[in-house]
């Protein structure tokens, strides 16, 4: 996401260069990330390096103009957004092609059809999808099945120690259906890298600062005393074991049920390695455990609460985690 806005096309290749050399595989992007900026950056990338096992995924559904064509989950903008895709990527097929978001004003039969063609017509390989809550995800696994059309096999949502939610019902069908999970957001848009603080709204070189509206209004949502207790854990993690906070949040992430990815959005080079060194080392089974604790995100009183203490249903048991909220 940040290729084209947050990182010029040198940095991105030398982002792209260094992940590569030390194993990545997977590249994540999406149409709208830059207005395509960032899928022709990586199209480049791709034409000079010609590499022959990356992994590519791209995003389609919000707006890339201003007619009514131009953004959505029907078929018309779809087809016209996997053409362009497939055109500044410089490839003929798109291995993970996924919806960024669910779309209330086109039937699901419509998009999933739709994608099932593109599937068989051999310009995608898979189909994923982002920002979709439980119902909608399983609504859309089972009329995929019923049609015998391309399954999804991916669900790309915000998952950190901070955000925690999908935890109540989107990740347990995720385990359900044997769908693989993509975070993004590990770090929670840089709250558990230790950059903020309780007494201080973000100004200067951050995501939050560089935006005034947005970082103001992000920071009040997220500026609470739960917040403060996770990230104090993190960094009381990363001092005990010598390294850095993302990396204690990346290895909590990497850990967790279903994941089958951790998505970086990395801006420069030493932010990449920095977060690349997660995977030289892992967090004990106590440190796990307490992490777990301290940002359980609490269960809703109904229906789930109400399942568990009366119905005798453990609506975590998925999960294989019992740091269960106290209702």
């Amino acid at each position: 996401m940040t290729f084209g806005a947050e990182s010029d096309e040198a940095t991105a290749h030398r982002i792209l260069d260094e992940y590569y050399e030390a194993g990545g595989r997977f590249i994540d992007t999406a149409d709208v990330y830059s207005h395509g900026d960032s899928e022709s950056i990586i199209g480049r990338w791709l034409q000079s390096r010609k590499p022959d096992d990356i992994v590519v995924g791209t995003k389609a559904r919000f707006a890339m103009g201003a007619g009514e064509d131009d953004r959505g989950a029907g078929r018309t903008h779809l087809v016209k957004a996997l053409d362009a895709s497939l055109d500044r990527l410089g490839v003929d097929v798109i291995d993970l092609y996924q919806m960024h978001a669910w779309d209330p004003n086109v039937p699901l039969v419509e998009t999933l059809q739709t994608l099932n063609e593109f599937v068989r017509a051999g310009k995608v390989r898979q189909i994923g999808v982002s920002n979709y809550m439980g119902w909608q995800l399983e609504r859309a696994v089972q009329m995929a099945a019923h049609h015998d059309w391309a399954p999804i096999v991916t669900v790309q949502p915000q998952y950190n120690l901070l955000a925690r939610e999908i935890e109540w019902d989107l990740l347990p069908a995720c385990l359900e259906h044997d769908i693989g999970v993509l975070p993004w957001s590990p770090l929670g848009g840089g709250w558990l890298t230790g950059k903020y603080s309780p007494d201080e709204r973000p100004t200067g070189a951050s995501r939050l600062g560089e935006d005034p509206g947005r970082g103001v209004e992000a920071y009040d949502l997220r500026n609470t005393d739960r917040t403060w207790e996770v990230i104090q854990a993190v960094r009381s993690t990363a001092e005990h074991r010598g390294v850095t906070m993302s990396q204690v949040a990346l290895n909590w992430v990497r850990t967790r049920p279903g994941v089958s990815s951790v998505l970086l959005g990395c801006r420069t080079v030493e932010q990449l390695m920095d977060n690349l060194g997660a995977l030289t080392w892992d967090l004990e089974e106590d440190e796990l455990a307490m992490l777990t604790e301290v940002s359980a995100p609490g269960m809703p009183s109904y229906p789930h609460g109400f399942l568990e203490k009366l119905a005798e249903v453990d609506v975590w048991e998925r999960l294989g985690t019992r740091s269960k909220p106290v209702l």
